[in-house]
């Protein structure tokens, strides 16, 4: 059946374990197979964990390529699961080794204690979803804006676009995902930033009529920021796994003078980066969503790994909290969004860059060293033009 080796492949890829792509297969699916027949099919499939291990020469090439961009700032955990995702056979340990001997000073960096924190509780997924905004680009130009499930910590949207204080924009992330899903959260939780206006109006509307004890006006919550755990928590994830690398690029861009903080320059680096950036925020996602959680001794939050504990919460004696919504309300609302523009910075900005770029026969940036040679070299064309 191409079609189910098509499945196991990924879900292997995935790093998930047997028992997990046996639920999945099942639930998800409707296949069911023994562990043994999925043992035998990973076998013809040459799908091994730890047998026919990757050259080493080509693991050390990819972690130095790594090492490189955002990877610098990324554990041997998580820079583990994105080699088995890109088909390495390689172990824990191997990738360890190779990161100590190539960056021990970013080791030495990485190090840090443990922090006691708040205890945490959460029904099951959609119970409760956080947003927020991240600002830590923002004086470059490029802001982010995410939400994650409480429960399962499953992220639900991560986007990187010009602005995330506008709140129809933000409405737009929260309508296209609602529409995916076809339910709202039961509740969702937000700082009291103008920019949440108009998605609590959307969840209240959506809730207005249903029976539990949490609808209507009770189905959005406003807190401080910093009490907004889950996203909050996230955030220094993002942090440590990509936002660190753009920041000491454009930080580095700054102090070498190449970026004053006026018009042109943040929209150059909107033009130039913001697409990088978006890719590399659905990368990590992806990492985050199919990564383990692995369980703390404390036991006062669920282990797993997000994608499984958010679309499977029976495997972890869950109950999914969606509530169901119409579509036409969902199309109703859709007309109060504004969804991103096809431009990543000014219109009349991007089109210069582009008739500059044609002319000069430069193309358009791959990696992020790429594009900041590019930026350098359309900030020297353009100044003094805008």
């Amino acid at each position: 059946m191409p079609e189910l080796d098509e499945l196991i492949k990924l879900y292997f890829r995935l790093s998930f374990s047997n028992k997990e792509i046996l639920a999945i297969l099942a639930h998800s699916n409707h296949i069911v197979l023994s562990i043994r027949t999925l043992k035998r099919i990973c076998k013809r499939l040459g799908l091994f964990r730890r047998k026919n291990q990757t050259d080493l020469d080509q693991v050390l090439a990819f972690v130095q390529n790594e090492i490189l961009t955002n990877g610098q700032m990324q554990g041997y955990r998580w820079l583990h699961l994105r080699a088995v995702q890109q088909g390495f056979v390689v172990s824990q340990d191997t990738i360890r080794r190779i990161i100590k001997l190539v960056d021990p000073q970013g080791v030495e960096l990485r190090r840090a204690r443990r922090l006691r924190r708040r205890q945490y509780s959460c029904r099951g997924p959609n119970a409760l979803w956080h947003m927020d905004g991240y600002d830590k680009l923002k004086p470059y130009g490029i802001c982010i804006h995410g939400c994650i499930d409480g429960f399962s910590r499953y992220v639900l949207w991560m986007e990187a676009y010009t602005t995330n204080n506008d709140p129809k924009v933000v409405a737009s992330y929260f309508i296209k995902t609602v529409s995916s899903i076809v339910g709202c959260p039961e509740r969702l939780r937000a700082d009291r930033g103008t920019e949440n206006g108009c998605v609590e109006e959307m969840q209240m509307f959506f809730r207005r009529n249903h029976p539990d004890s949490f609808a209507g006006e009770k189905s959005f919550l406003y807190g401080r920021s910093t009490a907004n755990q889950r996203i909050e928590a996230w955030w220094g994830t993002l942090r440590k796994q990509s936002a660190q690398f753009w920041i000491n690029l454009f930080k580095t861009f700054q102090d070498d003078g190449h970026f004053t903080g006026d018009f042109l320059d943040k929209n150059l680096i909107q033009f130039c980066f913001l697409n990088l950036v978006q890719d590399e925020l659905d990368e990590v996602v992806h990492t985050w969503n199919s990564h383990k959680i692995r369980p703390r001794s404390s036991n006062d939050v669920g282990s797993g790994r997000p994608v499984v504990m958010y679309s499977f919460p029976e495997l972890h004696s869950a109950e999914d909290r969606l509530k169901p919504i119409a579509m036409e309300e969902v199309t109703m609302c859709l007309e109060e969004c504004t969804p991103k523009g096809q431009f990543p910075c000014d219109q009349t900005v991007f089109e210069l860059c582009c008739l500059l770029m044609e002319e000069k026969g430069w193309d358009a940036p791959a990696d992020p060293l790429a594009a900041a040679d590019l930026y350098i070299m359309l900030r020297e064309e353009l100044q003094g033009y805008i």
